[in-house]
């Protein structure tokens, strides 16, 4: 990080996809939504939504077309029982897909979890300019991607480059 340029707070909206998880009862969604305001953006909107393909497209989808809302943070369905739909929900949405992100984040989770690492299928990608990140519902999982990938690719001032320096040229055609 570089201290050469002025920090720019982004407007974040976070998604707890769960059948079973209350407000009171979600800690990965808070625990995203305390780190996103730490590092000092906005959460805008945030909602528990149950673990449906089409629940969870219509909730993002509704968030990618809202030019006030510029990432998307979703914890939980991301695994591999027939319950788990976030990346097949998500992708269709998808622009373009951030491999990198998936790939980084199984790499670093493996020092915690080893080889149960293969299970995850986190995922981001960008979509109608928005940043979509898909991470495990564990607060361990949500921690690990915030704090080792996403908090330093939302911050301006990261250097070599971050996602944030791209945003104005993320609709050019």
């Amino acid at each position: 990080m570089t201290t050469d340029r002025q920090f720019l707070p982004l407007d974040i909206a976070i998604l707890t996809v769960s059948d079973t998880r209350t407000e009171a009862e979600d800690k990965s969604g808070k625990l995203l939504a305390e780190r996103a305001r730490a590092a000092g953006h906005r959460v805008c909107d945030k909602q528990i939504c149950r673990d449906d393909i089409y629940a969870i497209r219509a909730r993002v989808s509704a968030w990618i077309a809202d030019a006030d809302v510029n990432v998307v943070l979703t914890t939980g369905g991301t695994g591999v029982t027939g319950r788990d739909g976030t990346p097949e929900a998500l992708a269709p949405l998808f622009d373009k897909e951030l491999d990198g992100f998936g790939e980084m984040f199984r790499v670093l989770s493996y020092d915690d979890i080893g080889t149960s690492t293969l299970q995850s299928r986190a995922l981001a990608g960008v979509a109608n300019a928005t940043y979509i990140f898909a991470l495990p519902g564990s607060s361990g999982a949500c921690a690990l991607g915030w704090d080792k990938l996403i908090v330093h690719q939302l911050d301006y001032r990261t250097r070599p480059c971050n996602l944030v320096e791209l945003m104005p040229r993320l609709l050019e055609r």
